[in-house]
């Protein structure tokens, strides 16, 4: 069996730098391609690996918040709500927030006031995904980019070795 190149050297074929010189994503590369393991992934799942409980109940949050499900209910809720206290208790002296609403209306700014900060933490998780995803992306151009220059190479020497027994074969005429 053929003994694969070290780490060091693939470091110097390739990239012409020595280990300690790389850059953290081009160490990995190499390493992935000195051990023969697989540089791709899915980004989704390393991401939710790495997220807390707060992190994946903001995304919740901001996924049932950015729906029309969502938006059609509370439009429901806000009609119900105007109808019950002008109309079915307000007619029987009964209702407990009158127009113009001011109950209504602190509920509504303290449900903005808390589901802003929630759907901007899921949007900001949604930017580290991106980032962590632009540098997949990188480690497996990279990759690609390596083993295309590796299979150069290879070519390069299988053509230098039929060049040379073409050249020692007597020609045939």
């Amino acid at each position: 069996m053929k003994e694969l190149p070290s780490v060091e050297k693939l470091a110097i074929d390739l990239l012409g730098k020595s280990l300690d010189q790389l850059e953290a994503e081009e160490a990995k590369v190499l390493h992935h391609i000195h051990h023969v393991q697989h540089t791709s992934r899915d980004v989704g799942d390393i991401v939710d690996e790495q997220a807390t409980f707060g992190e994946h109940l903001s995304d919740r949050v901001a996924a049932i918040g950015g729906s029309w499900k969502l938006i059609m209910v509370f439009a429901a809720v806000l009609l119900g709500w105007m109808l019950l206290n002008s109309q079915i208790l307000g007619t029987l002296g009964k209702a407990f927030d009158p127009y113009p609403f001011i109950f209504l209306n602190l509920m509504l700014s303290t449900v903005a006031a808390i589901q802003a900060p929630i759907i901007m933490m899921s949007q900001n998780r949604q930017s580290a995904k991106d980032r962590i995803a632009a540098a997949h992306d990188y480690e497996v151009n990279l990759r690609a980019e390596l083993e295309i220059l590796r299979l150069h190479a290879k070519i390069d020497a299988l053509l230098d070795i039929i060049e040379r027994q073409s050249a020692r074969a007597p020609s045939v005429s």
